[in-house]
């Protein structure tokens, strides 16, 4: 590989690892390209699959402030999934499609500039998507902001009935009483 291929490279990768949610790495070897193809689309369209080489990757990664922790994970024939959005459903996907397809290891990755170990990657992939996290969020403050409007609603009727209650008494207090005397 020329040096001026290698420079772009390597500047390419330290803009993807600035630039991404976060990276997966993977050890692929032994998959068929029609394996990755397919990996490629599980992962949806948030996230890259991209075989790479470790010495291009470590470079790329030190540029990029990953700590020296993923380098030391570069070793093998290794792959990186870089996410452009939600993570766990790259993690997801990851974790499925090496369910299905052994050969792929998950190595470990960077989130957020912090080194996480294969665990971690799979307890983020048990986490439900940001999209379904949200709308429970919203339906806890919608049932929320419902069961305050009801108190709210429910106070003006309750005085109504208990000024309501107070006239009756007071009525038929006030009809005994001319009666009585």
């Amino acid at each position: 590989m020329a040096r001026a291929v290698k420079e772009a490279t390597v500047a390419e990768l330290a803009e993807r690892f600035s630039s991404s949610s976060g990276a997966v790495l993977t050890e692929y070897r032994g998959l068929s390209v029609a394996q990755v193809r397919e990996l490629r689309r599980a992962l949806g369209e948030n996230a890259t699959f991209s075989v790479v080489k470790n010495t291009l990757t470590k470079i790329a990664a030190e540029r990029a402030g990953v700590t020296g922790e993923f380098s030391r994970m570069l070793t093998g024939p290794s792959a990186i999934a870089f996410v452009g959005g939600d993570v766990v459903a790259a993690a997801k996907g990851l974790r499925d499609f090496a369910r299905s397809y052994p050969l792929l290891v998950i190595k470990g990755g960077v989130l957020d500039g912090k080194v996480m170990t294969p665990a971690e990657i799979d307890r983020l992939a048990d986490l439900e998507s940001r999209e379904v996290l949200l709308a429970k969020l919203a339906g806890a403050m919608k049932a929320s902001l419902a069961n305050a409007a009801a108190t709210f609603a429910a106070l003006p009727t309750q005085m109504a009935r208990l000024l309501a209650a107070l006239e009756e008494k007071k009525s038929a207090g006030g009809a005994d009483a001319p009666a009585q005397g």
